[in-house]
């Protein structure tokens, strides 16, 4: 089981709504199967050292094991299925014009009677996954259509008209950014944040649960509750950390060891839930995976850990507070008899947030 809690602390608001999320096959885990993530590593890396020339932020890949709501755009409603990223703040799906989102369900602006022109093209950039197309407005309802929404009128979103060969090999319809407005492409309110706006939920948070299912997918992994706390799956302990900066979800961590290896340095560290492992300095994780036994490969960008491995557990000091993640968590079957190790090398060159906490923190 993990569990983690995301605040986004604006405005007001009136109700409170609980959406299931699925969970699918990472393209990670399918190509490390298919033996071909080595390949695929080294042109994402090729990627990254492109941007980091632009922009000096970290790249927010979907290799890792995705977690999918359903959504509906218009009126009547047509339906999609998406990431919920708390570490992107654009809405998108793909247009009835795009030549390259085969197999996706996309949106068809005719067919909806309070959609609105924009006029603005649009792009995005996910450092390797891009979107490009113009933006409307129409209504977006969180949830899956004939249950209970979160109707949310008048949102802007992307309506693509291309995205490039990873976002087309990814599962998913489009992505709903959940972090703030001050990270969105051309300034766009995000969905979310638009929802509080306009005082459509109880409280200006939400809380992520997500499931332990193993090497599954296409199955129930969770809940996503906006306007109040997971009151079925939350434990007792409420605990509350200022965000450093209102973009990401950004906070301080004190400090994170296991077995033998402390480090007390302290880092900022972003939640994200567009990723599942925990990435953090190769210089610190290096140290931390000779403790556990883990062998880190170049090839693909990972740690490597025996399948029957006990390793001690990994404790993330927050605001005073120390979060454990078992083995349970930490030891992630790759298929083919290899298991990853659940962290993995980030290294933002001194640019923004030295750690990411994914899904399975």
């Amino acid at each position: 089981m993990k569990l983690f809690l995301i605040l986004s602390l604006i405005g007001l608001a009136t109700a409170v709504l609980q959406i299931g999320i699925t969970k699918v096959a990472s393209r990670r885990t399918k190509l490390i199967k298919s033996g071909l993530w080595p390949t695929y590593f080294k042109y994402k890396q090729a990627l990254r050292l492109q941007s980091k020339a632009v922009v000096g932020q970290p790249v927010n890949d979907y290799d890792d094991a995705e977690y999918l709501g359903n959504i509906t755009i218009g009126t009547p409603g047509q339906q999609f299925s998406v990431v919920l990223d708390t570490g992107s703040a654009n809405l998108w799906v793909g247009d009835k014009s795009c030549a390259t989102c085969a197999g996706k369900n996309t949106f068809d602006q005719t067919k909806s009677s309070t959609y609105q022109a924009d006029g603005r093209s649009w792009s995005i950039q996910y450092g390797t996954g891009a979107a490009r197309g113009f933006l409307g407005m129409d209504t977006v309802a969180f949830g899956e259509m004939g249950a209970n929404q979160l109707v949310v009128p008048k949102t802007t979103f992307g309506q693509a008209t291309s995205i490039d060969m990873d976002l087309q090999q990814d599962v998913a319809d489009g992505i709903l950014g959940l972090a703030f407005q001050s990270l969105a492409v051309d300034n766009v309110v995000p969905p979310l944040v638009n929802a509080i706006n306009q005082n459509l939920l109880d409280n200006p948070y939400f809380t992520i649960y997500l499931q332990e299912k193993g090497a599954v997918e296409n199955v129930p992994g969770g809940t996503f509750t906006y306007g109040g706390f997971d009151t079925q799956n939350c434990g007792a302990l409420i605990a509350w950390q200022p965000l450093s900066s209102a973009t990401y979800f950004q906070f301080r961590m004190n400090g994170i060891s296991v077995g033998s290896y402390s480090n007390s340095k302290g880092y900022e560290v972003i939640s994200d839930s567009g990723t599942s492992l925990i990435a953090g300095p190769s210089s610190v994780l290096d140290r931390m995976a000779s403790v556990v036994g883990a062998t880190y490969d170049s090839g693909t960008g990972l740690y490597f850990i025996d399948c029957n491995a006990t390793p001690p557990p990994v404790k993330i000091n927050i605001g005073g507070n120390t979060y454990t993640i078992t083995e349970k968590q930490l030891i992630i079957d790759a298929g083919n008899g290899q298991c990853i190790w659940g962290l993995e090398p980030f290294d933002n060159n001194g640019f923004g947030p030295a750690w990411i906490l994914g899904g399975i923190f």
